[in-house]
């Protein structure tokens, strides 16, 4: 039997014990945004994330996705991100340089770089890829997955186009940094800076005439609805780039940081089969709802028009000039 004085000692050891418990089982809650659709290969990106990270570290963390736009656009998000107002964003490679002046991330969408998806996938999880997403620590972002969510094509709304000379003065949305400016130019469009929100908008009320978009996209924001002429052109990928704020991530138990390295590889190779199954696949779906798809006749010539973009490029940066040999090494 215990007595008075066990007793109350052991009611003041549980009083410490108990919070203690409490907080080692209670799981690191992050927040994770993006702006695409719950079908989008961006929306997997983030998804495949999760449960990796989830799986590696069993009750430790608890990631919340908020998809759609829900917390803000691609950029705002990006933006929030380097703030830590959002611990995490996935968000479009191309506005990394834009938002963190670090020009490494412009690297994966030079024109005709990457040949495909597989191609994509050893650069990203090799030692080039690797480079890029270190590099934005000095912009206070922990790089964690580099990935392909869908290789871009052209969607025009009037007419399609056959030729390179049928992009001549057509008003063409493009995310409005430099790279995408100069390659569309390149061509002869006339490159108009819009957030990917107000694309629908944008082609229903003709104030632009063209896109350069991949499948996902046009399911996702139901495009094909206004743009029914696609042409297969496969310029460059559109690269997604998963990242948490630096502070953050330090803050976090090293296990926990190693998982979720981890689950960035794991993460970036799932979604690249994801992307790659839908971009193929849902032509067909598309077909059906009226889309019709064509081949650039005079591809080489596109090519050539834009090729002298990757060697300016690989000037700009001893990043980029190590990804453009990687990817040109196969």
């Amino acid at each position: 039997m215990l007595s008075r004085r066990q007793f109350t000692t052991g009611l003041a050891l549980a009083g410490v014990a108990a919070p203690y418990v409490a907080r080692a089982q209670s799981p690191i809650r992050l927040r994770l945004a993006h702006a695409a659709a719950e079908v989008h290969p961006g929306h997997i990106s983030a998804v495949t994330f999760k449960e990796a990270v989830e799986k590696l570290v069993p009750g430790k963390v608890n990631i919340q996705i908020f998809p759609n736009r829900q917390l803000g656009d691609d950029k705002p998000n990006l933006e929030a991100t380097v703030a830590g107002t959002i611990d995490m964003c996935s968000s479009s490679g191309i506005l990394y340089p834009l938002v963190t002046g670090r020009p490494g991330l412009d690297a994966p969408q030079l024109p005709f770089l990457i040949k495909d998806y597989d191609h994509f996938g050893r650069l990203a999880t090799g030692p080039a890829g690797r480079a890029l997403l270190d590099d934005l620590a000095g912009a206070g972002l922990v790089g964690l997955q580099l990935t392909d969510i869908g290789t871009r094509n052209f969607l025009s709304v009037a007419k399609p186009v056959k030729k390179v000379a049928d992009f001549a003065g057509l008003k063409t949305r493009i995310v409005p940094v430099p790279l995408h400016k100069a390659i569309w130019e390149a061509v002869g469009t006339a490159p108009i800076g819009l957030p990917y929100g107000e694309v629908y908008g944008a082609l229903q009320t003709k104030v632009i005439d063209a896109v350069e978009i991949n499948v996902s996209s046009m399911l996702g924001e139901n495009l094909w609805e206004v743009g029914k002429h696609m042409t297969l052109t496969g310029h460059y990928p559109w690269h997604n780039v998963l990242a948490i704020n630096k502070a953050k991530f330090d803050s976090l138990p090293k296990d926990v940081q190693d998982a979720m390295r981890e689950a960035g590889r794991i993460s970036t190779l799932q979604t690249l089969d994801y992307a790659k199954k839908q971009d193929f696949g849902a032509r067909d779906e598309l077909k059906k709802k009226g889309v019709v798809f064509y081949d650039l006749e005079d591809l080489n010539d596109m090519k050539a028009k834009m090729a002298p973009l990757v060697e300016q490029y690989a000037k700009k940066s001893p990043l980029i000039e190590a990804y453009v040999k990687a990817a040109q090494a196969g």
